[in-house]
C-alpha cells in the first residue's frame, strides 16, 4: 500500500554551484525554501519530478520533500530538510552569512 501524498516542495543540488535549490512556481530554481512551490496534488508533483530528473547537467539528486505552508511560504516538516533549508552549518558562509535562511 502506498502512503497518501503530502505537501511537498521540490528539492535539488544545483551542479555547478552545489547549492541546495527549490523549485518555484514561476519554475526557476531558488536557493530559499521559502520561496518554493508547494505542491498540494501528487500528479503536478510528480510531472515536475520527472522533469527535474530529466535535467542531469543541471540538478544532481532531485526530490520531493514533505513541507507545510507558513506565513513566508513552505517550511520543511523534517529536521534534515530544515537543516539542508538553514545551509551550511558553518555560520560565516552560504545563506546564513545571506541572511538567507528562515527559523
Amino acid at each position: 500500500m502506498s502512503r497518501a501524498f503530502l505537501p511537498s516542495v521540490l528539492t535539488a543540488n544545483d551542479l555547478f554551484e552545489g547549492d541546495v535549490v527549490y523549485l518555484t512556481a514561476s519554475g526557476h530554481w531558488s536557493r530559499a525554501h521559502g520561496d518554493a512551490l508547494l505542491f498540494q496534488d501528487a500528479a503536478a508533483a510528480g510531472e515536475a519530478l520527472a522533469a527535474a530528473q530529466a535535467q542531469p547537467a543541471r540538478l544532481v539528486g532531485p526530490y520531493l520533500a514533505p513541507a507545510q505552508s507558513g506565513p513566508q511560504g513552505p517550511r520543511p516538516v523534517h529536521f534534515r530538510e530544515g537543516f539542508r533549508a538553514r545551509g551550511p552549518s558553518n555560520y560565516r558562509y552560504g545563506k546564513q552569512a545571506q541572511g538567507m535562511c528562515r527559523p
